[in-house]
């Protein structure tokens, strides 16, 4: 394990946080940091809430600090696609049309990721509706690979992959069709799985309308992270 939190797993970094050799609010700065530095260049990122998470972050520390836990994610600031609803926070699907969209209520998914623990800090970037191998939308414009400025991180998940292998997040939730989860998890060097179909809730998604190609009956959530072992622990939870 490295010296530099924001690179480590989410398992290394849930079990420092239980150890007390790492907080939650300072997690979440390293991120912060990483993204001023890096997202810029990248484009990962494109909305974050970090008020309101902070606020979560200090109760985390906490509880910690009280010997109460949440759960096995207890304190992780993490991001999710924006092709997700995260509520109080701005989900768009990419879509120009639903710029100033925010969601009323959290993804099943994402209730589940809370509920384990998890502090939602931010979303990812993403093709329109999910709906193309790379990641650029009107709004939000481009993410380029993180290991290459000059190609792409895949698609639909892009800004997923690109901000796990940055360290940006301390892991991520994407969705998947055709690949949308694997090969951005693949051209940026992470752990993705797509996950059987009905295996987690796909409610919240934001489908394109009137039946558009990514609107199907084979689209599953799935994890993204920077280890195996993290997807083992994040699809148990899921």
């Amino acid at each position: 394990m490295g010296s530099d939190p924001t690179l480590w797993s989410a398992t290394q970094q849930a079990a420092a946080i239980r150890g007390g050799t790492l907080g939650s609010e300072e997690l979440l700065d390293l991120f912060l940091a990483r993204i001023a530095a890096v997202d810029p260049m990248v484009n990962a990122v494109c909305t974050l809430d970090v008020e309101r998470a902070r606020a979560r972050c200090q109760a985390a520390d906490a509880a910690a600090h009280r010997s109460e836990w949440w759960g096995p994610l207890h304190g992780l600031p993490i991001t999710v696609k924006d092709a997700i609803d995260t509520e109080g926070i701005r989900s768009t699907g990419g879509a120009t049309e639903l710029r100033s969209r925010v969601a009323v209520a959290d993804a099943p998914a994402v209730a589940r990721l809370k509920a384990a623990g998890a502090i939602v800090f931010g979303k990812t970037n993403l093709p329109e509706w999910s709906g193309d191998w790379q990641s650029f939308n009107d709004m939000f414009g481009t993410t380029n690979n993180p290991w290459a400025l000059d190609r792409t991180p895949g698609g639909s998940s892009g800004g997923a992959a690109a901000a796990v292998a940055c360290g940006m997040t301390s892991f991520e939730l994407g969705t998947d069709i055709g690949g949308s989860v694997r090969v951005p998890s693949a051209f940026c060097g992470v752990f993705g799985h797509k996950p059987s179909f009905g295996v987690i809730p796909t409610l919240g998604y934001l489908d394109e309308p009137n039946g558009g190609a990514t609107e199907s009956d084979v689209n599953t959530f799935g994890p993204i992270a920077r280890s195996a072992a993290d997807l083992r622990l994040l699809f148990d939870l899921l």
